[in-house]
């Protein structure tokens, strides 16, 4: 059975390549750019396809019976407006099994996989732990991560669990017709992450929460755009008290439970080392 991996350059269609080679599977990535295509196994056959173009998908699809497909394109992830097609393409190639990188929102995407014919399930993480190594250069450079809103709880889940998870469905099937909402086992402030940070580096690391006037000025330092600052201010403040929800989507795919998020820091902490 091939499987096609589409984002398979990015942070989490990586370690669905990885997890599925693991598990003996035949793996077609698709990214924009084959060139730039770098750091994939080498038995991994890489295509090129656009999922905003489904013509370009024709070659991509051709003998695939499992396909992972992204919910939302582009650097600013909007929601992808040709599932009609991609699925339809899919169903005549022959595809079987589908997962979607999607909150499964009500929407065209949904009804067209809904109609596909295919066996689907949406995969969606209520954040990835890998967001951390964001603070990375800053914890690096001043021990310190500066951030407004200290207050919010989310249950993020380590990448490679949710990467399992995707795995696992595309590879052995059921959990048919759901829609897979993946989390860590607790949910934690930005400061109860740089606490488990500063644990495993042995480091002494601030966690200081800063006002909204003072997120803009800092944030207007660094360079982001107006929009940009404004866009996260209000994310932030409005975060739903879901995203602190602790699910049993890990454990009722792998049968295990999740990963801590002080098992993540123990792996990544030399990213936060000087």
């Amino acid at each position: 059975m091939t499987i096609l991996v589409t984002g398979a350059t990015g942070t989490l269609g990586r370690h669905v390549v990885e997890r599925l080679r693991q598990a003996g599977q035949a793996v077609r990535a698709l990214t924009r750019t084959p060139d730039d295509a770098t750091g994939l196994p080498d038995d991994v056959e890489v295509v090129g396809g656009d999922l905003t173009k489904p013509h370009t998908l024709a070659a991509a699809l051709h003998g695939v019976s499992a396909l992972h497909l992204l919910g939302a394109t582009g650097h600013d992830h909007a929601p992808l407006r040709t599932g009609p097609q991609i699925m339809s393409m899919a169903a005549e190639a022959g595809v079987r099994r589908l997962t979607v990188l999607s909150a499964g929102e009500e929407g065209e995407l949904r009804q067209a996989v809904r109609d596909s014919g295919l066996e689907w399930t949406f995969v969606w993480p209520i954040d990835l732990m890998s967001n951390a190594l964001g603070w990375a250069e800053a914890i690096r450079d001043t021990a310190e991560v500066r951030e407004p809103y200290a207050r919010r709880r989310t249950a993020s889940a380590d990448e490679t669990d949710v990467a399992e998870v995707v795995a696992t469905v595309l590879a052995a099937g059921g959990h048919m017709g759901r829609s897979l909402v993946v989390s860590g086992p607790e949910a934690l402030t930005p400061a109860d992450k740089v606490a488990a940070i500063a644990a495993v580096t042995g480091r002494e690391i601030r966690f200081t929460e800063l006002t909204d006037d003072q997120a803009r000025r800092q944030w207007r330092a660094e360079g982001w755009p107006e929009e940009g600052i404004e866009f996260m201010l209000r994310m932030w403040a409005t975060v739903p008290e879901t995203v602190g929800g602790v699910t049993s989507a890990v454990a009722d795919v792998l049968g295990r439970p999740p990963r801590t998020f002080a098992q993540w820091a123990a792996a990544h902490a030399d990213a936060f080392r000087p």
